[in-house]
């Protein structure tokens, strides 16, 4: 359960939920850019965190440009140390001895929670000693789940085992670590507070219903569908949704932003991928990259 746990939270909180199964065509999914400067050009991949056995083969255009690079940039390989993961993942996410736990938790909320831990087939003990934002990832994740979203069927897993098979080394744009410890700087009652939303969320089917769109938006390569969830989570006042657009996004987007504009400079026809409301909004990487001078086209 940690290792999924980790997976889905490494390349942080996309909301992925159902969608239908697809023919496995070859067609354009997600968004994808082109970015050039320093007489260098690179592909910039919008994915998934989860995926379906439906997704794949990528398209063409992907598939090619990844055996053709150098080298693929992700957020992070969470392949390369599952040590550091489990590391990070006790600091960050689980309650130190002695805590309190969840004694803090207000009893109607607790109640609520236990309801729908129940309809996943757990126990609120399974749960109590991790921290609230982990505990809100363990009831998105079992959600995915019941969908059929893989995290082993990740896109940018997907695309780091296509460069593992040629030539491309894999880089990292962030680590582990640094990720995780993002969810530290939330004070214990906005936790309490991330974890009730989450709840209300599946409660409500809001969730899902925003997951859907986000994965048929990704399926597509919908641009105005994309548009128009960005201007939503722009708008959304609610403490999880702006720790995820101020923190989890638009904080971690200059930085990303400039590692690809360095990797840029000194390599031609690399390829990053990273989730794909990075792409979007008005602080988003592409914008950013623009931003510093280098020259972006939208494929799509």
């Amino acid at each position: 359960m940690q290792r999924q746990i980790i997976t889905l939270f490494v390349s942080l909180f996309l909301l992925l939920s159902q969608a239908a199964a697809q023919d496995g065509t070859q067609q354009a999914r997600g968004a994808l850019f082109k970015v050039s400067g320093s007489g260098h050009s690179m592909y910039l991949f919008g994915t998934m965190h989860v995926g379906l056995p439906a997704f794949y083969p990528l398209e063409k255009r992907i598939t090619e440009a990844v055996a053709q690079a150098s080298t693929l940039a992700l957020e992070v390989d969470t392949a390369q140390d599952a040590g550091a993961m489990a590391r990070a993942m006790q600091e960050y996410g689980v309650f130190p001895p002695g805590s309190r736990g969840f004694a803090g938790l207000d009893p109607s909320v607790k109640a609520r929670l236990d309801k729908v831990l129940a309809t996943m087939h757990m126990q609120s003990s399974s749960v109590e000693g991790l921290r609230p934002w982990l505990v809100a990832t363990v009831l998105a994740l079992n959600e995915y789940a019941a969908q059929g979203y893989r995290s082993d069927l990740a896109v940018d897993a997907h695309m780091a085992q296509l460069a593992h098979a040629g030539k491309a080394k894999v880089i990292e744009l962030e680590s582990v670590v640094a990720q995780l410890s993002l969810f530290g700087r939330l004070s214990l009652e906005d936790q309490w507070r991330f974890l009730e939303e989450s709840i209300e969320a599946i409660e409500t089917g809001k969730q899902k219903r925003e997951v859907r769109e986000i994965v048929e938006a990704w399926r597509t390569a919908d641009q105005k569908a994309f548009d128009a969830i960005a201007a939503r989570a722009e708008e959304d006042t609610s403490v999880s949704g702006r720790f995820v657009q101020k923190v989890l996004l638009e904080e971690r987007n200059g930085p990303i932003a400039d590692k690809l504009a360095a990797l840029l400079a000194r390599e031609d026809k690399a390829v990053a991928a990273i989730g794909v409301l990075h792409l979007v909004g008005k602080l988003s990487v592409p914008l950013l990259l623009r931003a510093r001078g280098l020259t972006v086209e939208r494929v799509y």
